[in-house]
């Protein structure tokens, strides 16, 4: 597995795959200082290389949706073992799933998206391509995530909330109403900004 992105998410990936006794073959990043993530090489991508299997380690959401259009072949999943995952719910490629989060029964989630540490996400939710929930937040059931949105730290989405593509909620943000595409929330209860 290579991963494409050279900085601390990269990190917490490497060690899910660890976890999971799932081989690093190294990194790829653009910027030339960076030679070396612990043991692992860190080299420019380069297209002639035969198609391997990447996980884009980037955090910001746009970023990720540029590359995953950019790169030919086949993207990996990484899934920490501690993480609390249903059997029924649905996890598309380029995802990561960190420790101690929670994915309840039908849930489904699109590709490349973060699940970050502690997150819970409820009973059949659905988060499009490219979301990112941040630590601690918790999504109660039946929320519905647009495509490229991001939940900040410790937020809260009541049961039945969209929230609109492209949107950004602040951290501990509390969200009782639907947020729209390209919106900042933030606040108790969460207001646009």
């Amino acid at each position: 597995m290579y991963l494409f992105g050279a900085g601390g998410h990269a990190k917490v990936i490497i060690e899910i795959l660890q976890s999971r006794g799932i081989p690093v073959d190294g990194l790829f990043d653009s910027n030339p200082d960076i030679k070396q993530i612990w043991q692992y090489p860190v080299t420019a991508y380069s297209p002639a290389l035969s198609s391997p299997e990447i996980i884009i380690s980037i955090g910001k959401n746009s970023t990720r949706k540029t590359i995953s259009e950019q790169l030919p072949g086949r993207f990996g999943m990484a899934l920490h073992p501690r993480a609390n995952i249903s059997v029924t719910a649905m996890i598309a490629e380029g995802t990561v799933v960190m420790a101690g989060a929670t994915i309840n029964v039908d849930v489904l989630i699109g590709r490349h998206c973060i699940i970050n540490t502690n997150a819970s996400v409820d009973h059949d939710c659905v988060l499009e391509d490219f979301v990112h929930i941040s630590p601690n937040v918790a999504l109660c059931g039946n929320v519905r995530v647009g495509e490229g949105a991001h939940v900040g730290a410790g937020a809260v989405v009541i049961p039945g909330i969209t929230i609109g593509k492209w949107a950004v909620i602040g951290a501990g943000a509390v969200v009782t109403k639907d947020i729209p595409d390209h919106s900042v929330a933030v606040g108790n209860p969460a207001r646009k900004r």
